[in-house]
């Protein structure tokens, strides 16, 4: 698990679902949105195991913080540090 701090927002990297990294603004601004999945948990009164869902939305950055976003995931290292463990060596490895 890793922490990205972007200002005074701090995003833990395991719950975000995608990336966007070329983007504009309706200002213009170049922009990079992260989708960020949140856990939604709900009990069910016929099961007694709750269900587990998640809600999306979207965080969208400007300015250095988009800069550093950029360069964050632009990073071959960082980007394999983002994989579920059992993605390593599936898709890297041939195995």
């Amino acid at each position: 698990m890793a922490f990205i701090k972007l200002n005074n927002v701090i995003v833990n990297t395991n719950f975000i679902a995608a990336v966007r990294l070329e983007g504009q603004n309706q200002a213009g601004e170049e922009s990079v949105s992260l989708l960020i999945a949140i856990p939604a948990v709900t009990f069910s009164p016929i099961a007694n195991s709750p269900n587990s869902s998640y809600q999306y939305e979207w965080l969208e950055f400007t300015g250095t913080s988009a800069g550093a976003l950029k360069d964050y995931f632009s990073s071959f290292n960082n980007v394999l540090d983002l994989l579920p463990p059992r993605h390593h060596c599936n898709n890297l490895c041939g195995e």
